[in-house]
């Protein structure tokens, strides 16, 4: 008999040590469940910020920028990046491509009309997303996933000159009036 009672205080003691310390800690590794949201934030929400480059070199040509922390359907039929002088599909990732904030990236072609894209922001342009040419409805139904058009990189002093001309979301949801 006094061997099980060795036994249960011994467990006792060994479930005391696992005790977290930290309520703070504890409330991160083991969250309320009716505390989480109902869908889980996209990879993009949780590792970017976006912002908003309203009336970009024209009136109501609004364009968004996903910046990382270190529409309606239908109606697209095409996307090409032979744009200026070269196709931006051929690029090979160099780091040596810097793009002013007003080359073009694209032409999106719709139904009734074709609109070029431009960086808006200054920088390196890392990679074009080839598989639009292919899938061109992902810029609509997947524009923060497979839909993204390119990946350009900043220098920092360059981010931070465009950055306060730039709109948050919610400034953005404002000014156009989208809820």
């Amino acid at each position: 008999m006094n061997e099980y009672i060795g036994d249960e205080t011994n467990h006792a003691q060994e479930q005391k040590e696992h005790e977290i310390e930290d309520p703070e800690l504890h409330k991160l590794i083991l969250p309320n469940a009716e505390d989480l949201p109902l869908i889980p934030p996209s990879s993009v929400e949780s590792n970017f910020v976006s912002y908003f480059a309203p009336d970009f070199m024209k009136p109501r040509h609004d364009q968004y920028i996903y910046r990382h922390a270190n529409g309606k359907k239908g109606g697209i039929t095409a996307i090409d990046f032979n744009v200026g002088k070269s196709d931006r599909i051929g690029i090979k990732v160099t780091g040596k491509r810097k793009k002013e904030s007003n080359s073009a990236l694209c032409k999106v072609c719709t139904n009734d009309a074709t609109y070029i894209v431009r960086c808006c922001v200054k920088g390196s342009l890392l990679e074009v997303n080839g598989r639009l040419t292919k899938q061109p409805d992902f810029l609509n139904s997947a524009a923060d996933r497979e839909g993204y058009i390119a990946i350009i990189m900043p220098k920092p002093a360059d981010w931070l000159k465009v950055k306060d001309s730039l709109l948050s979301l919610e400034d953005y949801k404002k000014l156009r009036e989208v809820s």
